[in-house]
């Protein structure tokens, strides 16, 4: 554990990129303000041995957000979280919910309800009289208000208090259920569970929606239109409701991928599916839960903002009607029938689209680390080896997935190669992305020249090799921090490439099997490529030794 001004109950050392150091700071310290409550609290399970990294692994698991949405005076809580989680690795234990009840308080005058932290006599923070001194206010939680009937018991005083605190308006309370959920993670899985609630009649009040690293959830959703008294029952609706949506995408899931099969002889390679047009697809979102915060991108097609779905970070992506022709429709529907198939925790989340005009976007998780472009012109240097391999070996686990699954990438470049909050590389923008139909039929000129294989650029069949190709370009960038082919247009790096077999000059001092997996990624005879999956088992061993 990690405290910077205070005596710390133990001590943990991580080390960021400076661009995340304060919000990881602000991670480890609530992290380390629940490790001391938890202990004050005597907790059983927090004196085991191997408790302190049990729970390090959990706040890394789940976004920095999660953090900051934690109630250190309900620290009990995020051991029910990881509970939750640890359940919803087992198929049999799928999904794990816990319902309970929770208070909240509202204005008089009926404005919106929040979520507020209560403090009752002789309860925790009773027991923590050294506990260190908080110098921020944590954001109002979904989870982790009390819970329960303490509010029954002590809503006299607590009414009192609260006038006192809040005397510009006059304060009352409410009890509503909250909702904790945990499974497996899907990129349809919040419209489902939205959609599942509103249809049992239940009012989403609050919503907080968490991804680990590797692939589960954790949804909290505090809502009111159910009975009180009725909390278990709520609870054995949800989990037998939401077992009966996850088995229903398994099935539908299966059926579309044996179809697939049964078209193609054993091979994905429908390039273009029909969008549904009707309005009752889960991948569908009703833009009027959308909330935009800031630009963050322009180009000739539309905008890229950061915005919030249902209390989540995300990215929005907006088309511009009067720029809309038929190439960029195409170009949206394509982009949006393959982020619906896939999902990878080193491919950007979709969680889905508006594909009614005038309001066409594209909704996927938002990536606080920026691009790896960025950051390689900002620090106007490659990175060091062993920070490379990860990034590399993210990108190219990523890779491996969508060849697998019969999908290639077409532009892959630095820039749309982006990073969470915690490093992790995801590979974003698949407007130009295709199913392959079968090896060699690709002919069209897409992508960026100076990352473009040659077989593309001189419009010769091509297949998934080509992705190699821009691959070894990527690597080169992050090994050196330049522009490919920088004292070039990129027309003359594009002929240079193929008529004189033109590839970036390698540093020298570059380690040895480094530089013969660049020069076999950028083989001119696709053939002679690697695969991605050999890729990785490459660079992992460079990274091994």
């Amino acid at each position: 554990m990690v405290m910077a001004d205070t005596e710390s109950c133990s001590s943990r050392a991580v080390d960021f990129a400076p661009s995340q150091r304060r919000k990881q700071r602000e991670k480890i310290e609530v992290y380390n303000e629940v490790l001391c409550r938890l202990r004050d609290l005597n907790i059983e399970e927090s004196t085991f041995p191997a408790f302190e990294d049990e729970l390090w692994a959990h706040f890394s698991r789940l976004p920095t957000r999660y953090a900051l949405d934690v109630n250190v005076e309900r620290a009990e809580d995020v051991l029910m979280h990881k509970r939750l989680l640890s359940k919803a690795r087992d198929p049999a234990g799928r999904p794990a919910i816990q319902v309970r009840l929770v208070q909240l308080r509202s204005a008089m005058d009926g404005s919106q309800v929040e979520s507020v932290q209560m403090k009752f006599a002789g309860k925790a923070d009773a027991q923590c009289s050294d506990y260190p001194n908080k110098k921020r206010v944590h954001p109002p939680p979904a989870f982790g208000t009390s819970s329960d009937l303490e509010f029954v018991h002590n809503a006299k005083r607590v009414v009192k208090d609260m006038e006192v605190m809040f005397s510009a308006k006059p304060i009352h309370y409410r009890l509503m259920h909250e909702i904790t959920i945990s499974t497996n993670d899907k990129p349809k899985l919040l419209a489902q569970l939205t959609s599942l609630l509103s249809e049992l009649g239940l009012n989403i009040r609050e919503a907080h929606a968490f991804s680990t690293t590797d692939g589960y959830s954790l949804d909290v959703f505090v809502v009111d239109g159910w009975a009180l008294e009725d909390t278990e029952q709520l609870r054995n609706v949800l989990v037998k409701e939401i077992s009966k949506v996850e088995l229903s995408s398994v099935r539908s899931h299966a059926i579309n991928h044996v179809r697939e099969l049964e078209k193609t002889g054993n091979k994905l390679n429908s390039s273009h599916v029909n969008m549904p047009g009707s309005g009752n697809d889960v991948w569908e979102i009703d833009t009027s839960l959308l909330k935009y915060e800031s630009k963050l991108a322009s180009c000739s097609y539309g905008d890229l903002y950061k915005g919030t779905f249902y209390g989540q970070d995300v990215a929005i992506k907006v088309l511009r009607m009067e720029h809309l022709n038929e190439n960029l429709r195409r170009e949206f529907t394509q982009e949006v029938n393959i982020m619906r198939k896939i999902q990878h925790k080193n491919v950007v989340q979709f969680f889905g689209a508006c594909a009614t005009p005038p309001n066409l976007c594209i909704v996927t998780e938002f990536m606080s680390g920026g691009s790896i472009y960025d950051l390689l012109h900002k620090q106007k240097s490659g990175f060091k080896l062993p920070l490379l391999l990860k990034l590399a070996i993210d990108v190219s686990e990523g890779m491996s997935y969508l060849h697998q699954n019969g999908i290639m990438h077409r532009d892959l470049k630095a820039a749309n190669l982006l990073m969470d909050e915690n490093g992790v590389v995801k590979i974003a923008d698949f407007g130009v992305a295709r199913v392959q139909a079968q090896p060699g039929v690709m002919t069209a000129e897409t992508g960026t020249y100076r990352w473009m294989a040659p077989e593309v650029i001189e419009h010769k069949p091509y297949d998934h090799k080509a992705d190699v190709f821009s691959f070894g370009v990527v690597l080169w960038e992050m090994l050196t921090g330049k522009l490919p082919y920088e004292n070039l247009t990129p027309l003359q790096a594009a002929v240079g490439v193929v008529q004189k077999g033109l590839r970036p000059v390698i540093p020298q001092h570059t380690r040895p099997k480094f530089v013969e997996l660049l020069e076999r990624c950028w083989q001119q005879d696709p053939s002679l490529r690697p695969e991605f999956s050999e890729i990785t088992n490459l660079l992992e061993d460079l990274a091994s030794r």
